[in-house]
């Protein structure tokens, strides 16, 4: 018998954070398998539907053959003016859909090949901690080097990246930061927060991405200031948006990068090799979407507030401590002591899926400032959420059974 060949695997996998959502999305997986009816509150995957004139918009496009070919790698032409025309008239923003827009399949696709166009072996990024997954692993994938700090939304935050980018030779090349924060729904005031990481990277040559996933979806009359709406915003920076949380379209996976020019070719450039663009009938649904849905991002940023509310009932239940969100699609919990009884949120979280039939996601599994916290989705409507908080409550606080009465004899003694 012939030796088994050796598969060698490139360097830059091994350079990922381990996947700690791997056993959990097993567990999960083999639980439904079996019946189990678990709700599902680990993943920010929108089950409300996308709205009806834009599923309709792409069954008439896809009807059409001219749509069929290959479509182009930054996105029609149509689709980057009306993203332009959105962020003029949401934020104030002036984009040459030519040269500062470009259109992305999904907001991590685009996220991750702006690594790789950006960044190689030798870089360094700083990423805050915890941070979305994919804001580590595509600075890795890149081949450079990820450098975490403490997550802030204040001057002492921008104050700590500020001595960490003085204190590293070469300076870090990338600041990640995103604004409203996943996992944590961590929002900033306004946009002087911008002016002055703006003002600290200019003077130290250091380019910005701001992750806007979020940024439509606010609550209790809270708007989140866009980075491009500060200035010079465009000197040193991008912007990633998408368009999955905003009109529920998730599984259409159209995002866009939008600012500096300069760091929108060199995406092009690496998009060109990699990928064709959309299919053009998606695009041209999502074109209809920011034209013609204005009022749906707002109405449902009303439905996860009530979502919301709904969950941070139950934590207060379960007395853990948490900040209630003014915006995004989580709620950021930690988790009382008694409760963890000493293990860690992995753990813990594959308990509930067994005791309560709930799935959460891990803190850990996004840094090390994570543990002992857990995010919690607002994906399901009010009666499941109000259900997974019950789940809750039975496995963390079983209630203790009432002492049984004692039969009276037949006498009366």
């Amino acid at each position: 018998m012939s030796e088994k060949f050796k598969i060698e695997p490139s360097s830059r996998i091994s350079r990922l954070p381990p996947y700690l959502f791997a056993r959990i999305n097993k567990m999960k997986y083999d639980k439904r398998v079996a019946g189990v009816d678990i709700i599902d509150l680990g993943m920010g995957n929108p089950t409300d539907p996308t709205p009806k004139i834009v599923v309709d918009k792409l069954a008439e496009a896809a009807l059409d053959p001219r749509n069929h070919r290959y479509s182009v790698h930054n996105g029609i032409a149509g689709l980057r003016k009306e993203a332009a025309k959105k962020y003029k008239k949401k934020y104030g923003v002036d984009l040459d859909p030519e040269t500062e827009v470009i259109a992305t399949i999904g907001s991590k696709e685009g996220f991750s090949h702006m690594c790789l166009a950006l960044l190689g072996p030798g870089d360094t990024a700083i990423v805050p901690d915890p941070a979305f997954p994919a804001h580590v692993y595509a600075v890795a994938m890149a081949g450079a080097s990820v450098i975490r700090v403490p997550l802030g939304n204040d001057q002492a935050f921008l104050d700590r990246i500020e001595h960490m980018i003085d204190g590293l030779y070469p300076t870090p090349k990338l600041l990640i930061l995103n604004f409203p924060h996943n996992p944590t729904s961590m929002t900033i005031d306004d946009g002087k927060f911008w002016e002055r990481a703006i003002d600290m990277c200019r003077k130290r040559g250091v380019m910005i991405i701001s992750d806007f996933a979020y940024g439509e979806v606010c609550f209790d009359g809270y708007k989140a200031p866009s980075f491009l709406s500060a200035p010079g915003a465009k000197d040193l920076g991008v912007e990633f948006t998408t368009m999955s949380k905003t009109y529920n379209m998730a599984g259409w996976r159209v995002g866009f990068c939008c600012g500096n020019a300069d760091m929108i070719k060199a995406l092009g450039t690496i998009k060109g090799y990699y990928d064709y663009g959309h299919f053009a009938p998606i695009q041209i649904a999502s074109v209809i979407a920011m034209r013609s849905c204005g009022d749906f991002a707002e109405e449902q940023a009303k439905i996860y507030a009530k979502r919301r509310d709904e969950v941070c009932k139950g934590l207060d239940r379960l007395g853990w401590t948490y900040d209630k969100p003014r915006a995004s699609m989580f709620v950021w919990a930690k988790i009382k002591e008694e409760h963890l009884k000493g293990q860690s949120t992995l753990h813990f979280c594959l308990r509930m899926l067994d005791e309560a039939e709930i799935a959460l996601a891990p803190g850990r599994a996004f840094g090390e400032n994570g543990e002992a916290f857990v995010r919690i989705a607002l994906v399901e409507n009010e009666q499941r959420l109000r259900q997974a908080m019950r789940n809750l409550e039975r496995a963390l606080m079983p209630r203790k059974p009432k002492p049984k009465r004692e039969k009276a004899s037949v006498n009366g003694r």
